[in-house]
């Protein structure tokens, strides 16, 4: 089964709005057995939107689409299926039942716009839209099938979870098998691996892949198999995986898609140890890296941020000899943050940076993207100093990366 995602709206074109219902449903077709072969995005203008159904169904046969099914005037998809399908719009009164009873929970009157949603193409099959006004169409054509669902990300969800993959999971004459496996792998560049695996690239079997999804400091290597019978594309796979853990050895990180965040927790949790981070260019960005993973109050602590140099004397115990003879952005400044806070937050672990995020703040000695970051799990402390040099906010994030990875070798080196 090949799959297009076609999402609607000019929204999604200037900017205004970040499509990450694409990314979802291909995750999610990914793991059913359908490929998406393209992810296409047009304006709400009825000739385009059948120009991208045209040349969708011209390379697959399965056509998702996402966005204009609002009750405002912009929201043209409706009608516009109408004329693609040659059907006529004609009113549901389940449609407008499940909207009467969907608007009185809300506590809102039923208007004219609201009513106009119970109207539908008399060709399609009406899914019902359970947390949301729009309904969800499903059309058949000659063996192809075109899906319409609303834009808002929940509702797209949970019919899609709830109606639209077993349904095509059903429409499938043949069950394909797609399986990945992703291990993280450090102390390489892209390129440099890419060099180091080309013998284990070449000699894969032809329906195997392998692809890099580099991060800073970090590439996730993903193998993706093919086939038909399950079993077969299980072994497969496992073969190609362990040549890679016998080539790169301690360099694979993780053999799960997992954050940094996630890996820590983990380490920490085995451990029954407990974390604190020390800021100061992040500005607080580790320890959100850290608690938006679920859970984390087991392991986490607490953060402080401590910008000012008052902060770092005060609160975590900095020696201002240090400051004044090596400057806040040094290695004897984020040790003492490191341990300072380990102290202050009755912590076994911690992790600290000290840095010039910039635009401003650099000098010939320490640029901007300059960045001290200490380690720390039980008595056992690693310092770095990295160069990043970029943007802003590039250096946070990078330091922030740097920072996450630097702790975690703590615990696997």
């Amino acid at each position: 089964m090949n799959v297009e995602i076609i999402t609607i709206g000019d929204e999604l074109l200037i900017g205004q709005v970040v499509d990450t219902n694409s990314a979802w449903m291909a995750k999610e077709l990914n793991a059913i057995g359908a490929e998406v072969l393209h992810i296409t995005t047009v304006r709400d203008r009825r000739e385009e939107m059948i120009e991208a159904f045209d040349e969708a169904f011209s390379r697959v046969n399965v056509v998702l689409v996402t966005g204009g099914l609002g009750p405002t005037k912009d929201d043209i998809t409706k009608q516009t299926l109408c004329d693609y399908f040659g059907t006529r719009l004609v009113f549901s009164t389940e449609v407008y039942a499940h909207l009467e009873k969907l608007l009185q929970q809300r506590g809102l009157q039923m208007n004219p716009s609201n009513r106009d949603q119970a109207l539908v193409p008399e060709s399609c099959t009406v899914i019902q839209n359970t947390v949301g006004t729009a309904p969800i169409m499903w059309f058949e054509h000659e063996g192809r099938i075109l899906v319409s669902m609303p834009g808002v990300p929940s509702e797209m969800k949970q019919v899609m979870a709830s109606d639209i993959l077993p349904r095509l999971s059903a429409f499938r004459q043949e069950a394909a098998v797609i399986l990945h496996h992703t291990c993280l792998v450090r102390n390489f560049a892209e390129s440099a691996l890419s060099e180091f695996l080309d013998d284990f690239e070449r000699n894969l079997p032809d329906d195997i892949r392998l692809a890099y999804l580099p991060t800073p400091g970090l590439i996730r290597l993903r193998l993706t198999a093919r086939g038909y019978e399950k079993e077969k594309v299980c072994q497969e796979l496992d073969e190609q995986s362990n040549k890679l853990h016998l080539l790169l050895g301690k360099n694979i990180l993780c053999d799960e898609d997992l954050s940094l965040p996630e890996i820590i927790g983990r380490y920490l949790k085995e451990r029954g140890w407990m974390l604190a981070t020390a800021e100061s260019c992040t500005g607080g960005n580790i320890a959100h890296q850290i608690t938006k993973i679920p859970g984390c109050s087991a392991y986490f602590k607490g953060s402080v941020v401590a910008y000012s140099n008052e902060i770092k004397e005060r609160v975590l115990g900095v020696s201002q000899a240090d400051l004044d003879a090596y400057g806040a952005v040094s290695e004897p400044v984020v040790r003492q943050m490191c341990e300072g806070v380990c102290r202050l937050m009755q912590a076994e672990c911690s992790v600290a940076v000290s840095g010039i995020a910039g635009p401003d703040g650099g000098t010939p000695e320490k640029p901007v993207g300059t960045v001290w970051i200490a380690a720390k799990c039980g008595d056992k402390v690693r310092t770095q100093l990295r160069s990043f040099a970029s943007r802003r906010e590039n250096n946070i994030a990078r330091a922030t990366q740097a920072a996450l990875l630097l702790l975690v070798s703590l615990f696997v080196d």
